[in-house]
C-alpha cells in the first residue's frame, strides 16, 4: 500500500484556487499516527552550507520523529563525532541538535567540517544532508604599493582589482573621478574580444558585464539573439553596463550582445551562456506504508546538467553492502517490492549528484497491518459561506489502504460524483454550496480488517455584504469629511468593522473616530489624503469597500521670483508654483510695489493663466519695482509670495497731464484754476511741476503761463467778471514735457444778478393752484451762470378775516431759463403776495415788485370735533367744534343718521340740514334703548367737506319698559299700579331686570376689549350713499374727503370714551415737505420741484382748536 496522496485531477475556476492550496497543505500533512510504530523521518535540519558567526555559539540542527522515538549521532569529515569527549558540544535531549559553546572558550574555525546526523530506531535508520559547516570572515587587503600611471589624453586604461577573498564574497565597487575632452567612438574595456563564454547554474542569478569608453558617452543596449529578455525576471545595473536575469533557467542559454553606441559609432560584443545545473527533483521518492503481502515502489527521479547519477543507500548504508531483501529489487531511479513483510521495513536514501551538487532524500518502507481510524475529531462543525465551496475533512489512516464513502443524513444513499468531489485524502468538495446543502455528513472508511465512521455537520450563512459603500470625497483642509460604510450580514455571524488607511491602520490620532457604521476625519491634513478602506469581518468571510479622500486648500505661495531680460519699460518675471494642494491652479495674480513712491502699497500688474510661469511686464519710468506673485485656484488664492528683487526703471519725461482741469472764479476779479495732479507713479522722473497756461476765449491776447511746483491749484487774479477763458495745464519734470495737453474753458468769477425779472403775472387756475409768468432778464445782467428763477410767496390772511396767524414764506425754485412756474399747495379763499428773483453761482439778484392775488373758495375740513351729550329715552344732544380750515364760508352743516336694530341691520337714513352758526343740536322722538350712527359735515358754496361719524344710543327706563304716553290719562297710570301689587309681575320683572343687567356688562366688557363691532359689515352695506367725494371742476389739486369717514367706525378706531372726534389739523399743502430751493415746474406747470426750508414768519389769519376733549364714563351709553 502506497500513500502517496493527490488531489483528483478534474478542472476547477479560478476562484477554486484558495481551495486547491488549502488542499495541498492538508495533504501534504497526512502522514501515520505517531502511535504507529515506524521508522525515524527528519524533520528538520541546518542547510548544507552553514556559515556562522564566529561571534556566537554553533548550532547545527537536526529533529526527527520516529515510532520508537529515534536515537541521534552525527559524523564529522566523514568519521563519527564523539560528542561525549568535547566538553563544548551537547545535544538537546529529545533531539539531534547540537550546540557548540564556542562563547565561553574555543574557536569557530576549530569546528570547521562536514556534519551528518543519523537518526535511528529498531525500523531503521535516516541521515540528513552533508552540513558543511564555515565561519563567515572579513576580506583583508593586502598590502601593495601603488604606483602612479602616466597615460596620454584621451588613452583607454585597464586597471586590475584584486580584491581580498571572503565569507561571503566581497561586493566591489569603483569610483572614478577622471575626464577627458576628446570625443571618439566607443571601445569595450571588458569583456575583451568580439566574443566570450559564460557558464551560470540553474537558479542562480546571471550577471553579464559591459564596460565601454568613448565620448560622448556610450550607450548600453542588450538583447539576446534568437530571442527576447525575460520581461519579470531582466534588471539592469550601473546604467545598463550590468544585465542580470534571476532565476535562470536551462531556456536562458544562448547568445547576448552588448552593443555600446555614441555619436561617432557603435560595437557589440557576443556572450554566449550555458546554464548548467546542479540536481534538482523530477520525483522525490515518498514514503511507503504497505500491509504484509503487498506490492509498492520507490521512484527517485531527478535532473540536472550534466545528468545527474541516481544512487540508493538502505539505513544510511550504500544498498550494495547492505542486508539483503528477496522482496526488493532495483531498477536504476526505482526500487521495486513484492509481497513484503514485516522485515521490509526500512528507511531509504537516494542521491541523485553531479559535478555541482548533489540531493539526499529519505523514504521510508513500513510494513503494518492496521484497521480504518478516522482521524477527523467527531461532529465537527463547519460553516461556510453560501455560493462558496464546502471541504468536509475526512482525515483517515489504515493498512491496506481504506476507501472512503461519504453519506447525507441519517438514512441517506452514499453521494455520487455528479454533485460532489471526492479527494483521494479523504475530503468532501461541495462546489457551491447552497442553503439545501446544510445537513449531517457521515464519512466511512472500510479495509479487510475493519470499518470507522464519523459525522461531521455543515451549516450554510449568508454572505456578508456592504449594501453603503464609503463615497470618493474632496474636503478642503482643516474642514470634516464622514465616510459612512453599512454591512449587512448572517444574523448568526457577528461582523467586526475595521478601517484601514492605505491598507494599514489609521493614524493613532484622537481626529479620528469611528462610530457604528461611521469613519469622521475632523481638522483634516494634507498627510489624511488617501484610501480609507472598511473592511468587514466575520469568523467565515470578509468584504471590503474602498473610497479616496482628496485633501483640497488653497495653493501653497509661489517661490523663487526672478527677474530677467531687464529693459527701461518691460522685465521678465519667472517664478516657481507652489503645491496646487490637489486643486488645479486657474491662474497667477502678479502685484507690485513702487518703493520709492508708494512704499508697503501693492498695486495689481497683471494676472497670466495657471500653465504659466513666467510673465513679461511693462514698466512706468522712474519706479522703484517689487513684485510678488500668488496662485489662485477653485478654492481661493494663496498667500503672496516673497518679494522679488527690486528694479528701478530710469526716468523720463511724463507720459500724461493731469486731469479734470477746471477754470472757475472764486471772487468776481478772479480765475480759479484747479486739476487732479499726477501721482508719483506717473511723474516719470523727479522735479514734477505744472505749466499753466490761459487767455481769454473771445480775446486776441497771447496765452499767459506761469510754472508751479507740484500743486493742484493756481489763482488769477484781476480778470472782469463772468469772462470765459481758455485753459490748459501740462506736466514736465527734470526729463522733459509731457505731450502738449487738451484745451479746457472756464469763467472768471461771478457776481450778484443786477436786474430783477420784468412783468410778473399771476393766473389762478383753482383754490389750490396758481400759474406764474415773467419776463427773463438779459444775460449780461446775470452776471455768471444762470441757475434759474426763485418765487417767494406766502399767504397775507385769509378771506374771512377771523383770525390772524403766522405764516413762513414759502420759496420755489424753477431750473434754467424758464418764464413760467406752477404753485401747487395753496389754501382756499385766501390773500397772497409772490415775487420772482433770477439766480446765478453767486446767489439770487434783486425781487420783483410783489403781486397779489386770492385764491377760491373750496371745500371745508371736516368738523374738528363731534360729542353727542345728554342721552334721554327718546333724545341725544350733539355738540361740535367747526371745521379747523373752513376754505371758505360755511353756508350750513348737514346732519345724517339711521338706526341699528338688534339684528345689527341699519335703519332708514334721516337727512337734516343746520345752520351754520349753530354748534349744538338736540335730536327728539328718538326711540328709546336703540343704537343711532351719525354723519356730519360742513358745507361751502365750493361743495360739501369731509364728514365725521359717530354712535350713540339713547337710554333705558327704570322699570325696563318705556315711559307712558302722555294721551293714555291716569286709567294706564292706575293698571300700572294694579300689576306692581301682583307677586307674579314683582318676579318677572325682577328676571328681567337681571337679564339686563347681566347684558350690560358683558356688552360693556367686550366694547373695552376693542375688538371689531360686530355690525361693521352690515354698516358697510348700508353706508350714507349720497356722501360723495368733492373736487374742483378743473381736477387739478382738488381736495378730497377720506373714503373711510364714509364707513361706520370700526369698534378699534372709535373716538374717545367721551365720543369727542378731533381731527388733525392739517395745512393741505405740499409746502411743508419742502427740503429746499429746487422745486421744480415741466413746462406743462406740472410740479416737480421741492419746497424750500428756507421760511420767513408774517403775521396772517388762522384758527386752531387747542380744546382737549373731556372724558365721560363709557356706562353713560347704557343710562
Amino acid at each position: 500500500m502506497q500513500l502517496k496522496i493527490m488531489p483528483k485531477k478534474k478542472r476547477l475556476s479560478a476562484g477554486r484556487v484558495p481551495l486547491i492550496l488549502f488542499l495541498c497543505q492538508m495533504i501534504s500533512a497526512l502522514d501515520v499516527p505517531l502511535d504507529l510504530v515506524q521508522p525515524p523521518t527528519i524533520t528538520q535540519q541546518s542547510p548544507k552550507d552553514y556559515i556562522i558567526d564566529p561571534r556566537e555559539n554553533i548550532v547545527i540542527q537536526c529533529e526527527a520523529k520516529g515510532k520508537p522515538a529515534p536515537s541521534f549521532s552525527w559524523t564529522r569529515n566523514g568519521t563519527h563525532f564523539d560528542i561525549d569527549k568535547d566538553p563544548l558540544v551537547t545535544m538537546k535531549p529529545g533531539s539531534g541538535t547540537l550546540t557548540i559553546n564556542i562563547m565561553s572558550e574555543g574557536k569557530a574555525e576549530t569546528y570547521e567540517g562536514v556534519y551528518q546526523c543519523t537518526a535511528r530506531n529498531e525500523r531503521g535508520a535516516a541521515i540528513s544532508n552533508n552540513i558543511v559547516v564555515r565561519p563567515s570572515r572579513s576580506p583583508l587587503w593586502t598590502k601593495e604599493k601603488l604606483e602612479p600611471i602616466t597615460l596620454r589624453n584621451g588613452q583607454s586604461l585597464i586597471l586590475p582589482c584584486r580584491p581580498p577573498l571572503g565569507l561571503p564574497p566581497p561586493i566591489i565597487f569603483w569610483m572614478d573621478n577622471s575626464k577627458s575632452s576628446r570625443e571618439r567612438p566607443p571601445t569595450f574595456l571588458t569583456p575583451e574580444g568580439n566574443a566570450s563564454h559564460k557558464e551560470e547554474l540553474r537558479g542562480n542569478v546571471l550577471s553579464l558585464e559591459c564596460i565601454a569608453e568613448g565620448l560622448p558617452t556610450p550607450t548600453i543596449y542588450w538583447i539576446k539573439e534568437d530571442g527576447t529578455l525575460p520581461i519579470n525576471r531582466t534588471f539592469y545595473k550601473n546604467f545598463k553596463k550590468t544585465l542580470q536575469i534571476i532565476q535562470v533557467s536551462e531556456a536562458d542559454s544562448g547568445n547576448y550582445q552588448c552593443i555600446a553606441k555614441n555619436s561617432l559609432g557603435a560595437i557589440h560584443h557576443t556572450i554566449s551562456v550555458t546554464v548548467k545545473a546542479s540536481p534538482y527533483w523530477i520525483m522525490a521518492p515518498q514514503n511507503l506504508v504497505l500491509s504484509p503481502g503487498e506490492d509498492g515502489r520507490l521512484i527517485c527521479r531527478a535532473n540536472g546538467n550534466p545528468k545527474p547519477r541516481i544512487s540508493w543507500l538502505s539505513n544510511g548504508v550504500p544498498i550494495e553492502i547492505a542486508p539483503d531483501d528477496p522482496s526488493r529489487k532495483i531498477d536504476g531511479d526505482t526500487i521495486i517490492f513484492s509481497n513484503v513483510q514485516e522485515r521490509s521495513s526500512v528507511v531509504y536514501q537516494c542521491n541523485a549528484s553531479n559535478e555541482y551538487g548533489y540531493l539526499l532524500a529519505n523514504a521510508f518502507v513500513n510494513v503494518l497491518a492496521e484497521p480504518p481510524r478516522i482521524l477527523t475529531a467527531a461532529n465537527t462543525l463547519y460553516q461556510v459561506i453560501a455560493d462558496r465551496p464546502a471541504l468536509l475533512d475526512c482525515a483517515f489512516f489504515g493498512s491496506p489502504l481504506p476507501t472512503i464513502e461519504w453519506f447525507k443524513g441519517a438514512k441517506g444513499n452514499a453521494l455520487r460524483e455528479d454533485s460532489y468531489v471526492f479527494h483521494k485524502n479523504g475530503s468532501l468538495e461541495i462546489p457551491v454550496a447552497q442553503k439545501d446543502s446544510t445537513g449531517t455528513y457521515t464519512c466511512v472508511a472500510r479495509n479487510k480488517l475493519g470499518m470507522a465512521k464519523n459525522e461531521v455537520h455543515l451549516e450554510i450563512k449568508d454572505a456578508t455584504r456592504i449594501i453603503k459603500q464609503p463615497e470618493y470625497a474632496v474636503v478642503q483642509r482643516g474642514g470634516t469629511v464622514s465616510f459612512e460604510c453599512k454591512v449587512n450580514h448572517d444574523h448568526t455571524l457577528i461582523p467586526t468593522i475595521t478601517w484601514l488607511k492605505d491598507n494599514g491602520e489609521l493614524p493613532n490620532d484622537g481626529r479620528f473616530t469611528v462610530d457604528k457604521d461611521h469613519l469622521v476625519v475632523a481638522d483634516v491634513r494634507d498627510d489624511d489624503g488617501g484610501t480609507y478602506m472598511c473592511v468587514a469581518n466575520t469568523t467565515l468571510d470578509n468584504v471590503s469597500a474602498s473610497a479616496v479622500l482628496s485633501v483640497v486648500d488653497v495653493p501653497n505661495p509661489p517661490f523663487d521670483l526672478e527677474l530677467t531680460d531687464q529693459l527701461d519699460k518691460s522685465v521678465q518675471l519667472s517664478w516657481t508654483p507652489g503645491n496646487d494642494n490637489n486643486s488645479p491652479i486657474t491662474k497667477f495674480i502678479i502685484e507690485y510695489e513702487d518703493a520709492m513712491h508708494e512704499a508697503g502699497l501693492w498695486h495689481h500688474q497683471t494676472e497670466v493663466s495657471g500653465m504659466q510661469t513666467t510673465a513679461q511686464l511693462k514698466l512706468s519710468p522712474y519706479v522703484n519695482y517689487s513684485f510678488r506673485v500668488m496662485a489662485v485656484n477653485s478654492l481661493g488664492r494663496s498667500l503672496p509670495s516673497e518679494a522679488s528683487e527690486q528694479y528701478l526703471t530710469k526716468a523720463a519725461e511724463p507720459d500724461t497731464n493731469p486731469t479734470a482741469v477746471e477754470g472757475l472764479g472764486s471772487e468776481p476779479d478772479n480765475l480759479v484754476i484747479t486739476w487732479k495732479p499726477l501721482n508719483g507713479f506717473e511723474s516719470n522722473g523727479p522735479g514734477l511741476q505744472y505749466k499753466v497756461s490761459w487767455r481769454q476765449k473771445d480775446g486776441d491776447d497771447e496765452w499767459t503761463s506761469v510754472v508751479v511746483a507740484n500743486v493742484s491749484k493756481y489763482i488769477v487774479s484781476g480778470t472782469p467778471t463772468f469772462v470765459p477763458y481758455l485753459i490748459k495745464v501740462q506736466a514736465l519734470n527734470d526729463v522733459g514735457f509731457a505731450p502738449e495737453p487738451a484745451v479746457v474753458m472756464g469763467h472768471s468769477g461771478e457776481d450778484l444778478p443786477m436786474v430783477a425779472p420784468g412783468n410778473v403775472r399771476v393766473n389762478v387756475v383753482n383754490s389750490t393752484l396758481a400759474e406764474v409768468h415773467w419776463d427773463p432778464v438779459p444775460l449780461k445782467s446775470i452776471r455768471g451762470h444762470l441757475q434759474g428763477y426763485r418765487i417767494y410767496y406766502w399767504k397775507a390772511q385769509s378771506s374771512s378775516k377771523r383770525n390772524r396767524r403766522h405764516l413762513e414764506k414759502k420759496i420755489l425754485t424753477f431750473q434754467g431759463s424758464k418764464t413760467h412756474g406752477m404753485l401747487p399747495g395753496l389754501e382756499p379763499f385766501s390773500h397772497y403776495t409772490l415775487n420772482v428773483r433770477v439766480v446765478n453761482g453767486k446767489g439770487e439778484g434783486p425781487a420783483s415788485p410783489d403781486r397779489v392775488f386770492n385764491t377760491p373758495e373750496g371745500v371745508p375740513s371736516a368738523p374738528s370735533s363731534l360729542k353727542i351729550v345728554n342721552p334721554t329715552l327718546d333724545s341725544l344732544t350733539l355738540e361740535w367744534d367747526p371745521p379747523s380750515r373752513p376754505n371758505g364760508i360755511l353756508t350750513e352743516y348737514t346732519l345724517k343718521y339711521q338706526p341699528i336694530n338688534s339684528t345689527h341691520e341699519l335703519g332708514p337714513l334721516v337727512d337734516l340740514k343746520i345752520p351754520a352758526n349753530k354748534t349744538r343740536w338736540t335730536l327728539k322722538n328718538l326711540n328709546f334703548s336703540t343704537r343711532y350712527k351719525f354723519y356730519f359735515y360742513a358745507q361751502t358754496a365750493a361743495g360739501s367737506g369731509s364728514q365725521i361719524t359717530e354712535e350713540a344710543v339713547t337710554t333705558v327706563d327704570e322699570a325696563g319698559i318705556p315711559p307712558p304716553d302722555v294721551g293714555a290719562g291716569k286709567a294706564m297710570a292706575s293698571r300700572q299700579v294694579d300689576i306692581a301689587t301682583q307677586g307674579w309681575f314683582i318676579g318677572l320683572m325682577c328676571a328681567v331686570a337681571l337679564l339686563i343687567l347681566i347684558l350690560l356688562i358683558v356688552c360693556f366688557i367686550r366694547r373695552n376689549k376693542g375688538g371689531k363691532y360686530p355690525v361693521k359689515e352690515k354698516e358697510d352695506a348700508h353706508a350714507d350713499p349720497e356722501i360723495q367725494p368733492m373736487k374742483e371742476d378743473d381736477g387739478t389739486f382738488g381736495e378730497y374727503s377720506d373714503a373711510e369717514d364714509h364707513k361706520p367706525l370700526k369698534k378699534g378706531s372709535r373716538t374717545p370714551s367721551d365720543r369727542t372726534v378731533k381731527k388733525e389739523d392739517s395745512d393741505d399743502s405740499l409746502v411743508d415737505y419742502g427740503e429746499g430751493v429746487n422745486g421744480q415746474f415741466n413746462e406743462d406747470g406740472s410740479f416737480i420741484g421741492q419746497y424750500s426750508g428756507k421760511k420767513e414768519k408774517e403775521p396772517v389769519e388762522g384758527n386752531e382748536s387747542s380744546e382737549a376733549p373731556s372724558p365721560v364714563n363709557a356706562m353713560n351709553s347704557f343710562v
